[in-house]
C-alpha cells in the first residue's frame, strides 16, 4: 500500500496514475474542494492536516510500505511531519516536487521568508498584490494594514475559509480578489492593470501554479515583484516528474535513476 501526500493539481494527477496502474494506495489532502476529484476516481482519501504522530499512526493502520510526498513545495511542516514518521518507523520516503523556476531581472527580489516579504513590502509606495495564499495572510495583513500610501490586495482561491479568515483579520471586501486558476499571462496583466498594482508579491510556485506567466506580465507592466524562496528541506531522494514515480514503483531502476534529481547524499537538498 502506498500513501501519498497530495498538495497540489500535480499530486492528485500523480494519484489518478498510480491508481490507473493498479497499485494500492491512500492519499491524504487538506480539503474537501481537493478530495473531490480523488473520490470520483474511487481512490481512497483521508482529508485532513496530520502531525508527525498522527501520520505514524496512519502509516501502521494502512500497513503502508511506501511514502510519496507530492505535498505543495510550501507545506514546509507537512514534509516534516512525514519525514520524522518515516525515518521513525523506517519506511521508504520519496518526495515529488516541480522544478524550481529560477528567474532574473532588475525589478526582482528574492526573500528567505513571508516575514522578510512583509517587511520589504512595506517599504513601498502604491498598489501591491499578493499571490502568496491564505495560509500567510496574518503576517502580511499585521505588518502592511497601516499603510497610506497605497492598498493591499489579496488574491486567493474563492472558499468559504479563506475569506472568513480575510474577516477575522479586517481585510476590506474591496481589497478580496478570490478568483480560480489557472491565470494567462494576459489575465495576469488585466488583474495589474485594473488595480493598479505596483508590486508583486508571490510565492516561487513553479510551472504548475502559473509562476512564470504571473512575473512576466508583472515584469512587462514595470511592476516590481518580491518571490519568496521555498523552503529549505532535506527531502532526500527525489524526482521531479510523474512519469519517474510509476517507474519507481513498477521497479524500472535504469529508468527511475536517470530521472533522479537527488538523493540522501546529495548536500544541494539543504537542510
Amino acid at each position: 500500500m502506498i500513501f501519498l501526500l497530495a498538495g497540489t493539481s500535480d499530486g492528485k494527477e500523480l494519484a489518478k496514475r498510480i491508481h490507473a496502474n493498479g497499485f494500492p494506495l491512500v492519499v491524504s489532502v487538506v480539503t474537501q474542494n481537493a478530495a473531490m476529484s480523488l473520490k470520483a476516481e474511487g481512490i481512497p482519501v483521508l482529508v485532513n492536516r496530520l502531525t508527525a504522530v498522527d501520520m505514524e499512526k496512519c502509516l501502521a493502520d494502512f500497513s503502508i510500505q511506501l511514502v510519496i510526498d507530492a505535498s505543495h513545495p510550501y507545506a514546509e511542516e507537512a514534509s516534516r511531519n512525514m519525514i520524522q514518521a518515516t525515518t521513525s518507523i523506517r519506511i521508504p520516503y520519496i518526495r515529488y516536487e516541480r522544478k524550481s523556476p529560477v528567474l532574473k531581472g532588475k525589478q526582482i527580489a528574492y526573500v528567505g521568508s513571508y516575514e522578510k516579504a512583509a517587511e520589504l513590502a512595506s517599504k513601498y509606495e502604491g498598489n501591491i498584490m499578493l499571490t502568496t495564499g491564505a495560509k500567510t495572510m496574518g503576517i502580511f495583513s499585521e505588518k502592511l494594514r497601516n499603510r497610506r500610501n497605497g492598498r493591499t490586495l489579496f488574491r486567493l482561491l474563492p472558499l468559504q475559509e479563506n475569506l472568513e479568515k480575510c474577516e477575522r483579520l479586517g481585510i476590506a471586501s474591496r481589497d478580496i480578489i478570490a478568483i480560480q486558476g489557472p491565470f494567462s499571462k494576459g489575465l495576469n496583466k488585466a488583474l495589474f492593470l485594473n488595480y493598479e498594482i505596483r508590486l508583486l508579491v508571490t510565492k516561487e510556485s513553479g510551472n504548475e501554479g502559473s509562476f512564470h506567466e504571473k512575473v512576466e506580465a508583472a515584469e512587462e507592466l514595470g511592476i516590481e515583484t518580491i518571490i519568496i524562496k521555498r523552503p529549505c528541506i532535506h527531502f532526500g531522494t527525489t524526482y521531479d516528474s510523474i512519469e519517474s514515480i510509476i517507474q519507481f514503483i513498477k521497479g524500472d531502476r535504469e529508468y527511475e535513476l536517470s530521472h533522479r534529481v537527488s538523493t540522501n547524499n546529495d548536500s544541494a537538498a539543504g537542510n
